[in-house]
């Protein structure tokens, strides 16, 4: 069974806000406050600039959407995170903005590299959100990024 995950994720009320202007955008919630907005089609289409260059490091970040992250951050930091799982095997990537501007990343993890030390992509974006570990688990379990194994899920 595969994992699938292409969003964006903040804080809940700076995301809800940030939707209001987006009507394709649909937002899931999420532990510790944030959360997450799917990027199904529908979004990817509504937000793309039409260019077909994307962001570096990503395969799902549609064109100049990276601006529109960056505006959102002015309120807060806002995390894009993408990851890709086949039996266990796979890939993440995941970047961070905060007031306006790239603050981590873009952060890859391929097929067969290790995580670095201080945690995959994601754990170390949700850290830079405020996501706390618990023990025995990393941000991106403390948060229930594991509930569902596709974006569409999210929003079902």
């Amino acid at each position: 069974m595969g994992y699938v995950l292409h969003a964006v994720i903040a804080d809940g009320a700076l995301l809800r806000g940030a939707a209001r202007d987006v009507a394709a955008a649909r937002l899931a919630p999420l532990g510790q406050g944030l959360s997450l907005m799917p990027m199904t089609d529908t979004l990817f289409d509504a937000v793309t600039d039409g260019g077909p260059a994307r962001p570096p490091g990503f395969r799902r970040l549609p064109g100049g959407f990276d601006a529109l992250l960056a505006t959102w951050s002015a309120a807060g930091p806002v995390a894009y995170v993408e990851a890709e799982y086949f039996g266990g095997v796979g890939e993440q990537r995941a970047a961070a903005w905060d007031g306006g501007t790239l603050v981590l990343g873009p952060l890859r993890v391929g097929e067969g590299q290790g995580l670095p030390a201080a945690g995959s992509p994601i754990s170390q974006v949700l850290r830079r959100l405020g996501a706390v570990a618990g023990t025995d688990e990393d941000e991106f379990t403390a948060v229930g990024l594991g509930r569902h194994r596709d974006p569409e899920a999210w929003i079902g």
